[in-house]
């Protein structure tokens, strides 16, 4: 199956509102084959990311966008009641977001591919203040914060929130994964701001979270990867 020219054709579908003719791009794709993972990783991620690159280079107009973007949270609406689970893995996900709706649509396929995987996810989508992720870390403790963002202006927030995690010790055990289009803009960025896990695309986020599940790790570095937990500042000032 040609996943390209399917993105093709819904991205005109998109851009121009057309529910209709949206509808009947999924619907033909799906009589022919395609399952819900792959229309969520190889066509939905794809078309989103065609929408906001070029919506950042001023070469989309807010109409356009806006008529995009909402069709692409129905269609990942209705391609995550056909996901196939697997049994639950043991292992809980708080995730949360920057406030716009290319963070929202982001941390939504990489949640819904994560609970595909057998994670117990919870996402709360984008607008909570630090503190409330803060104070929901400290009582949930959950094994992963998953932070999307894809404006450098979110990244001051991001910064304090780990900082402040680290510094009161708040959930030893819980992982901080980051993934969104300002870390893919900037590389090193995700291991500077001290996030655990990185990805430039969610299938491989959640590959990573799979295959490394502890909170600390080896020193080495990668795209997809880890770092080692910087220590709190009063130590490292100590």
């Amino acid at each position: 199956m040609n996943t390209e020219l399917i993105v093709e054709r819904l991205f005109e579908a998109l851009i121009t509102g057309d529910r209709d003719a949206t509808r009947a791009v999924v619907d033909q794709a799906t009589r022919q084959g395609l399952d819900a993972r792959t229309l969520l990783t190889e066509v939905l991620w794809p078309v989103y990311e065609q929408v906001e690159k070029l919506h950042r280079a001023d070469q989309m107009t807010t109409l356009a966008h806006h008529f995009a973007t909402r069709l692409i949270r129905v269609l990942c609406d209705q391609a995550n009641q056909r996901l196939q689970r697997r049994s639950p893995i043991g292992r809980t996900v708080l995730a949360v977001c920057g406030p716009t709706d290319a963070d929202e649509l982001a941390g939504q396929i990489a949640t819904d591919l994560l609970e595909e995987a057998g994670f117990t996810t919870r996402y709360a989508g984008g607008g909570i203040a630090s503190d409330e992720v803060l104070a929901e870390v400290q009582e949930s403790q959950p094994d992963v914060l998953l932070l999307f963002a894809s404006a450098p202006s979110d990244l001051p927030g991001i910064r304090g929130l780990i900082d402040t995690l680290n510094e009161i010790g708040a959930s030893r055990q819980t992982q901080i994964v980051v993934g969104g289009g300002v870390f893919n803009r900037a590389e090193g960025l995700a291991e500077e701001i001290g996030a655990d896990l990185w990805a430039t695309r969610p299938t491989d986020l959640v590959q990573a979270m799979i295959e490394q599940p502890a909170r600390r790790a080896a020193a080495e570095q990668h795209t997809v990867g880890r770092k080692r937990r910087p220590a709190p500042r009063a130590a490292r000032a100590a």
